[in-house]
């Protein structure tokens, strides 16, 4: 039983540091754009992206919200982009086939039964591919 006791507390004490260590090891939203875009170079901004072929999304708080087409990450810089959580949800309504620049996106919160959190008007999109490697 003293075992039990012993492995209880220490669980529950490295539980309470977790939120510690989380905040000191915690990158800005610079710093997350920043390594997500190691190794790749950025091209002309386009102020298209074909939406069906939009892979998946990425909220980085605060900075911008990058979409992957392919091999290809667009990083979109919005305006309100102090308004991005990556814990809220994007809803985007589009007209065309297409996302484009001054299309808008609303951010409804997840954890407060999806209420309206702001929104933020999309900007030109900057593509940055992977550099080939000079062997």
């Amino acid at each position: 039983m003293k075992k039990f006791a012993i492995a209880a507390t220490l669980a529950v004490a490295s539980l309470l540091a977790m939120p510690a260590a989380d905040a000191r090891t915690r990158l800005t939203g610079e710093q997350q754009l920043s390594k997500m875009l190691d190794g790749r170079e950025a091209g002309k901004p386009v102020s298209c992206i074909p939406y069906s072929q939009t892979q998946n999304a990425t909220v980085i708080d605060k900075t911008a919200i990058v979409y992957r087409v392919g091999g290809t990450l667009y990083v979109n810089r919005p305006v309100n982009a102090d308004r991005l959580d990556d814990d809220d949800v994007m809803v985007t309504k589009l007209y065309t086939s297409q996302l484009c620049r001054l299309d808008t996106v609303q951010l409804h919160d997840r954890t407060a039964n999806f209420m309206w959190n702001g929104f933020v008007g999309l900007q030109d999109f900057v593509p940055y591919k992977k550099v080939a490697s000079a062997n």
